[in-house]
C-alpha cells in the first residue's frame, strides 16, 4: 500500500506537472507580448538568439525565454531570423514575434527630397539624418568623396548637379548614403526617358540631358503647376530664335557662395559658365533637381509667342511677346514697387 501511494502521487504530481506546463505553453503561444505600446528591436549582425530575447526583455516585453526557444526550434525559424531594426505593434504574440523576425519586414525611416534643390542641399539633408550610414564623407578628412563614386555614368556627364529624382525615399536603418543615391539617380534617369520617349517634335535639345538642364531652370523660375509650360515656352523660344535666356536663377547659381540673397547689375555682367546673360544657350549643367511636372513642360511646351516674363509678386507671372509690352509690365510690377 506504501509503494502503490507513492506511485499514486508520483503520477499525479507528473500529471499536475504536465497540465501545468500545457496550460504554460498555450500561454505562450496566445498570451500578447508587447502589452502597452509598440516596442523597436534592433537585431545586429552576429546576435545569438540569447542576445535577442534578452534585448526583448530589457524592453519589458513578456517574454518567456524557455518557451520562446522552444516556439522557434518547434516551427523552424530559431536559426532563420533576419537582421533590421523591426518595430513590435502591441498585441503581437511570441509566434508572431518571431514570424516578423523571419519576414525581414524592417521599420522603414523616410527621406524627401524636395524639387528644385541643389545637389549640395541633398547632400546636406542625407548627411544629417541619423539612420543613414553616411559614406560620401571621408570621416579621416572631412573631404567629400569624388563624384566617380556616386555612380552617375548612366548620364555621361562628370556633375552630379540635377541628376537625383525629388521624391520620399523610404530605407531601413544603416543604408549607406551611396545606395540611396544611386536609387534616386537611376528614378531619374528612369522618369527623363520616359518623358523623352514622348516629347513633342522640333524641340531645340540634342539629348534628354539638356532637356533636364531646362527643366532644372524652369522647375526654378516658377512653383505655379500652371505656368512650367509657359515658361518652358519661353526659354524654347529663346533657345529657336538665338536669344540669351536671361534668367536669374543660373546667375545666382553660378554666383555659388557669393550671393548674398540679391543681385546686382554687375553680378549680370560677370562672365560665369551659368550666367545666361552672359552665356548664349544652356549652362552646362541643370541647377537644381526638376521634378516629372517640369520635364514634362520643357517636352510639351506651350505654343504661344511670349518671349518675356515678370514676376507679379504673388507668385504668378505676366508673360509678353514684345520687350514694349514686357518694359510696361515691368513697369507696373517691379519699378513703381521700387
Amino acid at each position: 500500500m506504501h509503494s502503490s501511494k507513492i506511485i499514486r502521487v508520483v503520477l499525479l504530481s507528473v500529471f499536475l506537472l504536465a497540465a501545468w506546463l500545457w496550460t504554460d505553453y498555450q500561454d505562450a503561444l496566445q498570451a500578447p507580448a508587447v502589452i502597452e505600446h509598440p516596442v523597436i528591436i534592433e537585431i545586429e549582425k552576429g546576435d545569438s538568439f540569447k542576445q535577442i530575447t534578452n534585448k526583448l526583455l530589457l524592453e519589458n516585453l513578456a517574454i518567456k525565454p524557455f518557451w520562446f526557444k522552444v516556439i522557434a526550434v518547434q516551427t523552424g525559424t530559431f536559426k532563420k531570423l533576419r537582421t533590421g531594426e523591426y518595430e513590435l505593434a502591441a498585441g503581437l504574440t511570441m509566434p508572431q514575434i518571431l514570424a516578423l523576425f523571419v519576414s525581414g519586414k524592417t521599420r522603414q525611416h523616410a527621406i524627401t527630397i524636395p524639387e528644385g534643390w541643389s545637389f549640395k542641399q541633398i547632400l546636406e539633408e542625407i548627411e544629417k539624418n541619423p539612420y543613414i550610414e553616411h559614406t560620401v564623407m571621408k570621416s579621416e578628412t572631412g573631404e567629400k568623396a569624388s563624384v566617380d563614386v556616386l555612380c552617375f555614368e548612366p548620364f555621361g556627364v562628370q556633375s552630379p548637379e540635377g541628376l537625383i529624382f525629388p521624391d520620399t525615399y523610404f530605407f531601413e536603418k544603416h543604408t549607406s548614403d551611396i545606395s540611396l543615391l544611386k536609387r534616386a539617380c537611376a528614378k531619374m534617369q528612369q522618369v527623363l526617358q520616359q518623358e523623352w520617349m514622348q516629347r513633342m517634335e522640333g524641340l531645340p535639345f540634342k539629348s534628354a540631358y539638356e532637356a533636364l538642364i531646362l527643366a532644372s531652370i524652369v522647375e526654378k523660375e516658377t512653383g505655379l503647376a500652371a505656368e512650367r509650360p509657359q515658361i518652358a515656352g519661353v526659354f524654347i523660344r529663346r533657345l529657336q530664335t538665338g536669344m540669351l535666356l536671361q534668367t536669374d536663377p543660373t546667375v545666382i547659381y553660378g554666383m555659388g557662395e557669393n550671393y548674398k540673397g540679391d543681385i546686382t547689375y554687375n553680378d549680370l555682367k560677370t562672365a560665369t559658365p551659368y550666367n545666361t546673360y552672359v552665356i548664349k544657350g544652356l549652362p552646362p549643367t541643370p541647377i537644381a533637381v526638376p521634378g516629372r511636372e517640369a520635364i514634362y513642360a520643357v517636352l510639351h511646351p506651350d505654343n504661344g509667342n511670349s518671349l518675356y516674363f515678370v514676376a507679379r509678386g504673388d507668385g504668378t507671372h505676366v508673360f509678353s511677346a514684345t520687350l514694349k509690352e514686357h518694359e510696361q509690365a515691368v513697369d507696373s510690377f517691379q519699378r513703381k514697387k521700387k
